[in-house]
């Protein structure tokens, strides 16, 4: 998924910079424990290849494998609700200058994949393609069939999640998964999904290597290191992510992530490799409406509900007004949460958490995320050049609404 700027040129996120996601810098490791609940049964692991028939070409084998998967290879079209400053002309926003701005309820559109993790509706895809601030999530399958779905449980900390569909009657089969062990460097490697919104491509390259620890920036524009990634010369863009990384006989060996720095690099793209995917996945279907952290359990993260950026010239220019040195400004508040809750609104600037000043969003963030759910905080705020206390009770870091999405329409 793509995000947005909120202030001028300051690169931040629209919701996925939501203080309590940072848990997503949780390192991922390939030993998870849990098994799959009772209707919740994974897909079957294969330990040994297939046997292909005689004269079969390597050509052949990708197209027959392709045609297996692809049915159970679904997009997702997304929307993020939430609140951001929006400046009052468009062209100073462009080219990079202040303005006054206003308060704006936005909705942010963005599309992933994923497939058919189990025979009972659950979609397996990354959790960045579903973050916090997520209200509404469309599954298009193959045959082009739209039904309506919505988080299940997510573990951002692997960024796996599952979303659910009910009530569908023509749900392709779920896939097979192979055991990592058995996948070697050198062998094929084909990526299908929804690149750029492009439906049913398919992307072949091969397994470049394994183990791989790469800083990826997710949706806040953080940087996360995820470990034990495979690695993959099959090109992963934007919107293939969540889809699945196959080898010529149509078995799962990885879940798409990312990619490397076009710029610095081609041909390097990453996976979520199929061990660590099964083990997580059937926890997950365990846990229906909760957010896991790397190891499974509960995130135990506080969450305020707000995205913050460092206030630098050109976002003190947006503010209008404001004079004090450091502080952090909020680009969106995330309905329903304690920052909403407590009135907190784009625009304001939080100077200080429980009387110590902070003065960039990471040493904020890291502040928030240090505290446990419940935790009670009062935090020193500049709103409209008006200074007050505001006291916060934390939430802990959810899913993405997912109450909300269960009762409506």
């Amino acid at each position: 998924m793509k995000s947005r700027s909120v202030f001028g040129t300051a690169v931040v996120g629209l919701i996925g910079a939501i203080i309590g996601s940072f848990s997503m810098m949780l390192y991922a490791s390939t030993h998870f424990a849990g098994v799959a609940g009772p209707g919740n049964t994974p897909p079957a692991v294969s330990a040994a290849p297939l046997q292909a028939g005689a004269g079969t070409t390597d050509q052949d084998r990708i197209v027959n494998a392709v045609k297996r998967v692809q049915p159970s290879v679904v997009a997702l079209e997304v929307v993020v609700n939430g609140t951001q400053l929006v400046p009052v002309d468009p062209f100073a926003q462009m080219f990079g200058g202040g303005g006054p701005v206003v308060r704006q309820r936005v909705r942010q559109r963005a599309s992933g994949s994923g497939f058919v993790y189990s025979k009972d509706g659950l979609i397996l895809t990354n959790a960045h393609v579903v973050p916090n601030g997520t209200s509404q999530i469309t599954v298009v399958f193959n045959n082009g069939d739209k039904v309506k779905g919505h988080v299940f449980s997510s573990n951002p900390g692997v960024d796996l999640a599952l979303v659910k569909v009910d009530g569908y009657a023509k749900l392709p089969p779920p896939l097979e998964f192979v055991d990592t062990s058995k996948v070697s460097a050198g062998q094929w490697a084909i990526a299908i999904g929804e690149p750029l919104e492009l439906q049913h491509s398919v992307a072949v390259g091969v397994v470049s290597g394994f183990n791989r620890d790469e800083p990826i920036q997710g949706e806040d524009q953080q940087l996360r290191i995820f470990k034990g990634l495979l690695q993959t010369s099959a090109p992963i863009n934007p919107g293939n992510s969540g889809g699945p990384l196959i080898d010529y006989e149509g078995r799962v060996i990885g879940v798409n992530q990312s990619t490397a720095n076009p710029s610095s690099a081609q041909g390097i793209g990453f996976a979520i490799p199929s061990t660590t995917v099964m083990q997580t996945a059937a926890t997950l279907a365990k846990n229906p409406g909760k957010t896991l952290d790397a190891n499974g359990t509960g995130t135990g993260k506080a969450f305020l509900g707000v995205q913050v950026v460092t206030i630098d010239n050109n976002v003190r220019t947006q503010l209008g007004g404001y004079r004090d040195p450091g502080g952090v400004a909020i680009g969106s508040v995330v309905d329903g949460t304690a920052a909403a809750q407590a009135g907190l609104e784009p625009g304001d600037v939080i100077q200080a958490v429980n009387g110590k000043s902070v003065n960039t969003a990471p040493e904020f963030t890291s502040t928030i995320s240090s505290m446990k759910p419940g935790t009670k905080v009062t935090l020193r705020v500049w709103s409209s050049g008006v200074k007050k206390n505001v006291d916060v009770t934390l939430g802990e870091q959810p899913v993405a609404n997912y109450l909300q999405q269960q009762q409506s329409p």
